[in-house]
């Protein structure tokens, strides 16, 4: 029941905040204009998107990994920065669900499956439709969603937000449908039909912001044209990808769209290469420092690998998404039988097979596997990556932290170097090490929303000696994914401690007081959450 829980709740999510039209609905929405802020301002978009997305990690439909999150926000922010509004704040994140389908919400949250991610069949036609998502934020679209939901009432996220976060009650598998039974006839009667304007609209500023980055500017219409042809053989509704159900598509917007591609194409023939991005555009962006230090990183002259090749990240993402949201056996079967075909061998189906190696705790098997791409390839940190995983797995924990400590003096600034680093030097036991995992990942916190950095900072802490710290950072990680009374009660309990100094309570009563608001409302509306399974909470709040 959980399962089919989180699927209708996806179906809703899609239904309520994704680009959504049908060929009957052609009724243009009021221009929002200047008003837009008035309807929503910036911060409470912020808080929607950020809501929704801790109460997707509380149902674990997040696929959290530093790798892809670092990724497909760095594909993203090429994207924005090469956009018409480079300023413009967003996070993107990959949802754990292998249906084919990608959606936008409040505050430039911009979720892509990983089912969309295992399908496409280059960079240019995952960023497609991310430009074409981000293309719905930056037109406003989503702000027209809510000008008519708050003509009729309590705002369609809200009802929306509270179905996620009763999805995560474990107690009641059951709970997300009778939340629904007050709000999903609204979902679905007053929903908002994205209009064949505004995805025409969505298609020209993603199209233009696909050239402007690098991209192949017809790699949107040709996938959406490719994902087409899978409704051609008269099957039923159940076998149409829910991307098609989300963005409808038609062979006349599809030609559109690649005549607009080929007019742009002739456009930047004539242009210097790469002139659409300069070290100006760059520094009024919003594109955290945490993905991308160099903007020419995010031109395409410097990202020309070999297709295939143990070069090509996009194709070692692509597979990383697959193995990473699927079954480690299944997928360890399915690459080692489909190997055996010269077409198939390739680096990145390698690479697939040597992670669902690990996965299923076959590390010494995925060391064989890795080798020869490494030996193609030695300064791929990906690669690198997962051979310090299987070093792991295997029980060589000396040779993976001797790898891990070179990854990070070459690539400090990697996310995923640093996390991995972190755990090795936590998993050793040594106070040192665990201090030292504290000092890497200290400055990483403020910038990410990721629960696992803020608990592998609780147990260095915690293994250091520093149970105040510890303390908070484990309740910060509880916040994240989606347990919010958790954190409350985590804090409470610590605020009670004797032993406190002045700047110590301050932090613990700073976040208190920030979460109270939250908790307060959440309470209102009852809403359920693995913490607060009968939706009233704590008292005292």
């Amino acid at each position: 029941m959980r399962n089919a829980s989180q699927r209708l709740l996806l179906t809703l999510l899609a239904a309520a905040v994704t680009v959504t039209a049908s060929a009957q609905n052609d009724v243009r929405l009021p221009d929002l204009g200047s008003s837009a802020n008035a309807l929503l301002t910036p911060r409470e978009a912020d808080e929607y998107g950020a809501s929704m997305l801790r109460q997707m990690h509380a149902l674990d439909m997040v696929l959290d990994d530093a790798l892809l999150d670092q990724y497909i926000n760095d594909v993203g922010y090429r994207l924005v920065a090469n956009s018409d509004r480079p300023k413009d704040k967003f996070t993107f994140f990959i949802v754990k669900d292998n249906q084919i389908n990608a959606f936008a919400a409040p505050g430039g949250y911009i979720g892509v499956n990983s089912g969309l991610i295992a399908i496409t069949q280059s960079e240019s036609e995952l960023a497609g439709v991310m430009a074409h998502e981000i293309g719905h934020i930056t037109q406003n679209h989503l702000y027209r969603a809510f000008e008519d939901s708050k003509k009729n009432g309590p705002l369609m996220a809200l009802i929306l937000l509270g179905a996620i976060a009763a999805g995560a009650g474990s107690h009641s598998g059951d709970a997300a449908p009778a939340v629904l039974m007050g709000g999903q006839s609204l979902l679905m009667q007053r929903s908002i039909n994205f209009t064949r304007k505004d995805e025409t609209e969505a298609d020209r500023v993603g199209i233009q912001t696909l050239a402007n980055s690098g991209y192949d500017p017809e790699a949107m219409a040709s996938f959406f044209g490719r994902m087409q042809d899978t409704m051609r053989t008269g099957a039923g509704e159940e076998a149409v990808p829910e991307l098609l159900q989300t963005h409808p598509v038609t062979l006349t917007r599809i030609s559109d769209a690649k005549a607009r591609a080929r007019v742009l194409e002739t456009q930047m023939a004539q242009r210097p290469r790469g002139a659409t991005l300069d070290k100006n555009t760059w520094e009024k962006s919003t594109a955290p420092v945490l993905y991308v230090k160099d903007p020419t990183a995010l031109l395409s002259g410097a990202r020309a690998p070999q297709p295939n090749g143990p070069g090509d990240t996009y194709a070692l993402m692509r597979e990383r998404a697959r193995v990473l949201s699927g079954d480690a056996l299944t997928l360890a079967t399915y690459y080692q039988q489909n190997l055996v075909r010269k077409e198939f061998d390739t680096a990145a189906n390698r690479y697939g097979y040597a992670l669902s190696l690990i996965r299923s705790n076959r590390g010494s098997l995925a060391i064989g596997q890795l080798q020869p791409l490494l030996a193609a390839e030695p300064d791929s940190v990906v690669l690198r990556l997962a051979m310090a995983d299987a070093y792991v797995d295997a029980g060589r924990r000396g040779d993976a932290t001797v790898l891990y400590k070179r990854l990070y003096a070459n690539s400090p600034s990697n996310v995923a170097v640093t996390l991995g680093y972190a755990q090795s030097l936590v998993a050793s036991g040594e106070k040192a090490d665990s201090r030292q995992a504290m000092l890497l990942l200290k400055p990483l916190l403020d910038k990410s929303e990721d629960p696992e950095l803020y608990r592998t900072f609780a147990r260095a802490s915690e293994r250091a000696g520093e149970d105040v710290r510890a303390a908070e950072a484990f309740a910060d990680s509880a916040y994240l994914a989606g347990r919010p009374f958790d954190a409350m009660e985590q804090l409470r309990r610590l605020l009670k401690r004797d032993d406190l100094d002045y700047y110590q309570r301050s932090r613990i009563q700073s976040r208190i007081a920030d979460l109270t608001p939250l908790l307060l409302e959440l309470r209102k509306r009852r809403v359920q959450t693995d913490d607060n399974p009968d939706g009233r909470g704590q008292q005292g709040i």
